[in-house]
């Protein structure tokens, strides 16, 4: 019986944010369905992730965890620059790197720490984590500083964006080669051995094909649903009074993020604390050096360019989250009180962002 109620709320929630969008209900109503909508999506993608990463292990399982939990933010994120959004696009942005490296971690030290103790993972793919963190905070503050400061001028904002933009790609791409092809076994997961098994792990529910195939549906329905949501972004924000940097950082972030919370928080429970890092410290390098550069791009294929500067708000809460997270992990071990810090970091910044 359960095994049906959760397709069912799925399919019951997916048809009513499409009825809701089509027939213009109230924005709110709107909003409400369609942000349950993609988190009941968001655990379907989860679990087919999850599926998939039982045939390919846990490195490159999470890193498929991390990638196909970021589309519901990739889609989001590009309705948004669609609809010339360019704010809130960047402070999702932020918000994703930020939830993923305070949030989605820290619930995951905490709760694999609470039952745990200790659990360790490669120190060495801690460090190489620690130093990516380190180019993307780069990549994001040369160009604020350059252009803020006036040393650049305005018409070189767009040249500046781009070459930025393509070098974060090719090194992301380059990151890929080096840690799944080249240094694969060099940064092999320490905790493989000692990791319980997940249920069903020797026997998935579903198969290969049938896993890939749940995949490529659930990423279409979270293109749906994040188009529709994205279309009540505007009405919501003006009702209640909030601004975009905090819809976009925390409320769209957090929504598009429900794959990684449950994934990365079961698999350290299981204390496979190797596959939830890489999610969840995996996501946002993936988001700072892959999805913001590939939103450059695509907003020029729209026709409305959007550069790379962020404000100094967000600027400021990228480098404290980067900072305490690159502090936390660099050791390759953690426990529950490493994760109370990383939320207790979270929990000052969203109530900071409130109040913008």
């Amino acid at each position: 019986m359960k095994k049906l109620i959760s397709p069912a709320l799925l399919l019951i929630f997916f048809a009513l944010s499409a009825i809701g969008h089509y027939a213009h209900w109230s924005a709110t109503l709107e909003f409400i369905i369609s942000a349950i909508a993609v988190i009941l999506v968001a655990g379907f993608l989860g679990r087919a992730t999850e599926s998939v990463a039982h045939y390919a292990g846990q490195r490159l399982g999470g890193f498929l965890n991390a990638t196909f939990g970021n589309a519901a933010e990739l889609i989001i994120a590009i309705m948004l620059v669609r609809e010339g959004l360019f704010d809130m696009v960047k402070a999702s942005i932020t918000g994703s790197i930020i939830g993923n490296l305070l949030l989605v971690l820290g619930l995951s030290l905490f709760a694999g720490g609470i039952k745990h103790k200790v659990q360790k993972y490669n120190v060495t793919l801690a460090g190489m984590n620690g130093s990516l963190m380190i180019v993307a905070i780069i990549a994001l503050f040369v160009p604020a500083i350059f252009l803020q400061t006036h040393v650049l001028h305005e018409e070189d904002r767009s040249t500046l964006s781009l070459v930025v933009a393509g070098v974060l790609i090719v090194a992301y791409i380059l990151w890929l080669i080096f840690s799944m092809i080249t240094h694969k076994n060099h940064l092999a997961d320490i905790s493989e051995k000692d990791a319980e098994e997940l249920p069903h792990e020797h026997a998935p529910t579903w198969s290969k094909g049938k896993s890939i195939l749940y995949l490529v549906i659930a990423t279409v329905m979270v293109a749906f649903v994040s188009e529709w949501l994205v279309h009540t972004l505007d009405t919501l924000t003006a009702d209640f009074g909030l601004s975009e940097l905090f819809v976009g950082a925390f409320v769209v972030a957090i929504v598009g993020n429900a794959a990684e919370h449950s994934a990365a928080i079961m698999l350290a429970m299981k204390n496979k604390i190797g596959a939830a890092v890489e999610i969840a410290v995996g996501s946002s390098l993936q988001i700072a050096l892959f999805v913001a550069p590939v939103l450059i791009f695509v907003s020029h294929l729209f026709g409305n360019p959007m550069d790379i500067v962020f404000t100094v708000i967000e600027l400021a809460a990228i480098g404290v989250s980067v900072f305490i997270a690159k502090s936390i992990t660099q050791d390759g071990q953690t426990n529950w009180f490493e994760g109370v810090l990383l939320l207790a970091v979270y929990i000052i910044l969203g109530v900071s962002f409130y109040l913008v």
